[in-house]
């Protein structure tokens, strides 16, 4: 479900994503201090900020220098009053999630892998899952921001663009620290149910997806009902999982993996026993690699009012997507108001592939987008799409508000992306 360890990005010769299937040609540095990003931000004709290579898509792919924020200080600043916390954009939510729960605090959601970087997740609109959870990026509350001319600029949800400076994919700059919103902490307890027939999920979506704090259901989109339902429940709310309800499936008396033939000494526990949140929200443990990265992903955000259809979509669609599927999960969350966030406007549920490495899934992904495109689906900006720079603005209502302050920002094109070049230009 993700890939070789990430430090081979920095061997020599070209470095690529997670999976080795987009390459970063152009040199990458790893400034230690804001002084140093905004002495090469000034210095270069472009320059992109990276962050943990776990991008699909050339979405943080520029002709420039790449910039990383890892080795920035990794200090975690809490708020007097212990609603908000500062922390390095380059910190993994691994790291960020221990350095949390030692003051006591949490945050709402995490993405299934801990091993993503805060800034690279923010600005790419990904997300955990949750009826009444939004994405990683509606959490952030302000930015630090090193613009194009090199200047640092503090950017507040007060502000009146701030809408369009999170989910913004690297094009305003190089964001050094994101401040975000934090409770106290809590724990978790996670169950895995099997055997779960999409029948059910179709005719009971807002039950299933309700049946806990965080919910995921995994499928191979075979005809069987051999999917896997995921609960995860907050203790202080919720309490255990007693057993009900459990919509036809049956709870696993043993430990699993979403690939159920896969050894699931990756996977953050479960059977029920309680734990801190943020060794139970992802699905993987921070500790290992989860996969060997032989695999591509792909993911579409479709509004909830429309995803049973897109759902008997893809099941009308198994026998070309199951051959050259690992597995789907599917999860929700809550609307957001970031312009270019795929939560945009409504709540909002994914529908995510991760493939085997195959090329003849690009056979099949025009077919997937012909049928969830219509329906309101924004693929996701950090995986693989066959859709048109012209089919992907037109899911955005403030897509002329964004591109308005790119160019206020940014005129000369500095800090765009291969994606945000395409989207200019659209």
């Amino acid at each position: 479900m993700a890939a070789p360890e990430p430090h081979g990005r920095y061997g020599r010769g070209v470095r690529t994503n997670w999976s080795g299937t987009v390459a970063f040609e152009q040199p990458l540095v790893l400034p230690t201090s804001l002084d140093e990003v905004r002495s090469l931000v000034r210095e270069q004709e472009r320059v992109l900020a990276v962050g943990s290579a776990h991008s699909f898509s050339r979405a943080a792919v520029s002709s420039g220098l790449h910039l990383g924020t890892e080795d920035l200080p990794a200090d975690v600043a809490v708020a007097t009053d212990r609603s908000t916390v500062t922390v390095s954009a380059g910190m993994r939510y691994a790291e960020l999630g221990r350095a949390l729960h030692v003051h006591g605090l949490a945050l709402a959601a995490m993405a299934s892998l801990p091993h993503i970087s805060v800034g690279g997740a923010v600005a790419t609109g990904t997300h955990g899952s949750g009826d009444a959870i939004g994405t990683l990026s509606s959490a952030v509350t302000a930015l630090q921001v090193v613009t194009p001319d090199g200047d640092v600029r503090e950017v507040r949800r007060s502000d009146a663009d701030f809408a369009g400076w999170v989910v913004a994919l690297g094009a305003l700059g190089i964001v050094t620290s994101v401040n975000l919103a934090v409770e106290p902490t809590y724990e978790v307890a996670q169950s895995v149910l099997l055997g779960l027939d999409l029948d059910e999920v179709e005719s009971n979506f807002d039950a299933v997806f309700g049946a806990a704090t965080s919910v995921s259901v995994f499928t191979r989109w075979r005809p069987e009902p051999d999917a896997q339902l995921w609960l995860k429940r907050r203790v202080d709310r919720e309490g255990a999982w007693t057993g009900a309800p459990n919509f036809g499936a049956q709870a696993s008396e043993r430990k699993m993996h979403p690939l159920e033939d896969l050894d699931p000494v990756h996977c953050t526990e479960q059977l029920g026993h309680a734990g801190p949140w943020h060794e139970r929200l992802p699905h993987f443990k921070a500790e290992f690699t989860p996969s060997s990265g032989d695999e591509i992903q792909a993911e579409y955000l479709l509004p909830r009012v429309r995803a049973v259809e897109g759902i008997r979509a893809m099941r009308a669609m198994a026998d070309r997507i199951t051959p050259l599927l690992h597995v789907t999960e599917i999860r929700t969350m809550r609307a957001d108001d970031l312009w270019m966030s795929p939560a945009y406007g409504h709540d909002t549920v994914g529908i995510h592939f991760t493939w085997h490495k195959d090329e003849r899934i690009f056979d099949v992904l025009p077919a997937i987008e012909d049928a969830l495109l219509p329906l309101g689906a924004r693929p996701h900006w950090g995986k693989v799409t066959c859709a048109t720079p012209a089919q992907l603005v037109a899911a955005y209502p403030h897509i002329d508000d964004f591109r308005g302050l790119v160019n206020a920002v940014d005129p000369r094109g500095k800090c765009r992306s291969i994606v945000i070049e395409s989207l200019m230009s659209a």
